[in-house]
């Protein structure tokens, strides 16, 4: 049976129609997904991200050992700071995505609350003699998610003095009412935004105040469907969507996730033979149709062959086209590429693009 979040019955109670998302049943639209997406371009957009998990690492060792067991460079992380970053295993490919951030006695990983199991019983296989415990605390929290160009201002109505982190994965706690939450500078649109790590006993109480505060600013809550469209149009892969465990890190372009200068880690023999020989044979990439019919996930992509599947495609409202994201052998990737998707029996024609579709002024992606 699905997982249902705390915020169930109050999403209901603002309207929201919900569909089953990675064993969690989530809020698919609030009855319009497309004034969801306005509001995310143009205010302020309010997202439940109850299917986060958080594993807590703590020991004299936390930051040696995972310094060995993930793709980006933790030891050069200060308390208050975070990275995104990946898990592999030895073959280099992606066992799972997360979110680094850094306190003064822990380290903590955000993940997809669908493979927190998975990313726990693998970093516990590898624990020797550290002197690390990796506690999970996933039940303890939830997350909601403030996106769109008024989210500070709609912040702001419940943290009025504290200092907001300025950077992305920056983290700050502050204090609304007698809850402490953990405030991390987060996007998952391509637009400026908070990302509040909620003890559970407080999130209902919180979300009210968020929806109250964003009655100033014409904000309004997201579901999974404008998120989605929001998302690949800032060119954000997601896991178990666009890139899972058949995947090598390099193939999913996640550059901003792997330090090539950090040393050893597991997976870092393959990634650095396969920069060292300058390409993999595939890699993810953007790609726009001139119609406005959206390819399916599994799509096959053509060109004189078979060259691609498609991972990822919506209707994206502000370039008036429909988009995708897809793998793309290494000799058709090159931007303005022309190809074509196999489609429910006929034909797309498809042209790579460079990704981010859509480049907000105000914000930068983040892939977790």
């Amino acid at each position: 049976m699905a997982k249902q979040s705390l915020l169930s019955t109050f999403h209901e109670s603002n309207g929201a129609q919900f569909l089953e998302c990675d064993g969690w049943l989530l809020p698919a639209q609030f009855g319009n997904s497309a004034a969801e997406y306005a509001a995310v371009r143009s205010a302020a957009g309010f997202i439940d991200l109850s299917h986060r998990g958080l594993l807590q690492l703590t020991g004299a060792d936390r930051v040696s050992f995972l310094q060995g067991m993930v793709s980006n460079d933790v030891k050069a992380l200060q308390p208050g700071e975070g990275q995104y970053a990946t898990v592999l295993n030895q073959q280099g490919k992606v066992l799972g995505d997360t979110r680094v951030l850094c306190s003064e006695n822990s380290l903590y990983l955000d993940v997809w609350e669908i493979i927190k199991d998975k990313i726990a019983e693998h970093l516990n296989r590898y624990l020797v003699a550290d002197e690390v415990e990796i506690a999970d605390r996933t039940d303890e929290y939830g997350i909601i998610s403030l996106q769109g160009p008024q989210s500070e201002a709609s912040l702001r109505k419940l943290v009025v003095q504290a200092e907001l982190p300025a950077r992305w994965a920056e983290h700050r706690m502050v204090h609304i009412d007698d809850a402490q939450v953990c405030v991390v500078r987060a996007s998952s649109t391509g637009e400026t935004g908070f990302d509040l790590i909620i003890p559970r006993s407080h999130l209902k109480n919180i979300a009210q105040q968020l929806t109250e505060a964003g009655k100033y600013f014409s904000g309004a809550w997201v579901g999974e469907e404008a998120h989605n469209i929001l998302r690949v149009e800032a060119g954000i892969p997601r896991y178990g969507v666009d890139f899972t465990e058949d995947n090598l890190l390099l193939e999913v372009g996640l550059d901003q996730a792997v330090s090539f200068t950090k040393g050893c880690y597991l997976g870092q023999e393959v990634v650095e033979r396969i920069r060292s020989r300058g390409h993999v044979n595939k890699k993810l990439v953007g790609l726009t149709f001139e119609s406005r019919e959206s390819a399916n996930r599994g799509d096959a992509l053509f060109a004189d062959k078979p060259v691609g599947t498609i991972t990822s495609s919506v209707l994206s409202p502000a370039l008036g086209k429909s988009i995708a994201l897809g793998y793309v052998h290494k000799d058709y990737w090159n931007p303005d590429t022309l190809l074509s998707v196999n489609h429910e029996g006929g034909s797309l024609d498809a042209k790579v693009t460079t990704l981010p579709f859509v480049r907000s002024p105000r914000g930068s992606a983040s892939s977790s």
